[in-house]
């Protein structure tokens, strides 16, 4: 498989990591669309969350404890947690991931 988040996720491409476990890493996006902006993705290989099954669901959910985690360690109170499922939502890379936008007003419309 030629899975960019895979390469990432196995140390075959470097990334700026802000946590990592036996299950998953975290690393902060390239472009960043937020004063903190990180990923967490999985190590197993899963598609979106369109993919998460019974036997899958304690990746996701251990995905998630770890956001809270990183947020609090990153100093954020308040955040955004996005998963795009599907290319018209979205998704480029079609690995199971979460971006974590913080450190700014995220309501709408900008105040």
């Amino acid at each position: 498989m030629d899975c960019l988040f895979c390469k990432m996720a196995a140390g075959d491409i470097p990334v700026n990591k802000v946590y990592e476990d036996d299950v998953c890493i975290a690393f902060h996006d390239i472009a960043p669309q937020a004063p903190t902006h990180f990923l967490v993705i999985p190590k197993a290989h899963i598609g979106a969350v369109s993919e998460v099954t019974e036997e899958n669901s304690a990746i996701a959910g251990h995905l998630l404890a770890v956001i809270a985690k990183v947020s609090k360690e990153l100093g954020l109170e308040s955040y955004r947690v996005v998963s795009n499922i599907g290319e018209s939502a979205g998704q480029s890379v079609f690995h199971l991931h979460f971006h974590v936008l913080g450190g700014r007003d995220m309501t709408w419309p900008p105040g």
